[in-house]
């Protein structure tokens, strides 16, 4: 990992064609402006996580008591029942 120091409007360079430039700097966050081809996906970690987490869970097979749980909450809620 590389680390860097950087000021506002200061910037980097990866490869050839993505740029990052500090754009605002507060107590505890940073203001960044990248660019980048189209072609490059950037996204933020959290979303990544998220991402990988409901993939996660949607290959997981439902139990029978989670299915019978989904079924009494329809019944109810057909039935008029809240």
């Amino acid at each position: 990992m590389l680390i860097l120091q950087r000021k506002k409007d200061q910037s980097l360079t990866i490869g050839n064609n993505i740029s990052v430039t500090i754009v605002d700097i507060g107590n505890d966050w940073v203001k960044l402006a990248i660019d980048a081809p189209k072609e490059v996906s950037i996204l933020r970690t959290e979303l990544l996580e998220a991402v990988s987490a409901n993939q996660e869970a949607a290959s997981t097979p439902l139990s029978e008591g989670s299915l019978s749980t989904i079924k009494d909450l329809i019944n109810k809620k057909n039935n008029g029942d809240t």
